[in-house]
């Protein structure tokens, strides 16, 4: 069964950075475009960026510019890595498939909190 494990979260003030990993088990990850969602309290959950299977990567606009998604198929595990963070990006982070083509089980999110 696909599974999914992000981690990585943590408190770090405005203008710090982090660096979120998603190990998948169950799929041949290298088939699937994957994404990095987060969820606010009392919102829904949003897409914050995908990358394809080739390793091409877009990005909402709240997040272009400071977040980063890369992937590395040998490890299964899909990474984002958070620049220039505001208190408005603190939420729980996810991922999953490009919504796209679906979505898998979601796992239980890693908690970021930007506040000083």
């Amino acid at each position: 069964q696909v599974q999914l494990v992000e981690s990585g979260g943590g408190l770090v003030q405005p203008g710090g950075s982090l660096r979120l990993s998603c190990a998948a088990s169950g799929i041949i990850f290298s088939r699937y475009n994957m994404g990095w969602y987060r969820q606010a309290p009392g919102k829904q959950r949003e897409l914050l960026g995908v990358i394809t299977i080739a390793g091409s990567t877009r990005y909402e606009d709240s997040v272009k510019g400071r977040f980063t998604i890369s992937r590395d198929n040998a490890k299964s595990t899909v990474y984002l890595q958070m620049n220039s963070l505001k208190p408005e990006d603190t939420a729980v982070y996810y991922c999953n498939r490009d919504p796209t083509y679906g979505s898998f089980p979601w796992g239980q999110g890693t908690q970021v909190t930007v506040s000083s």
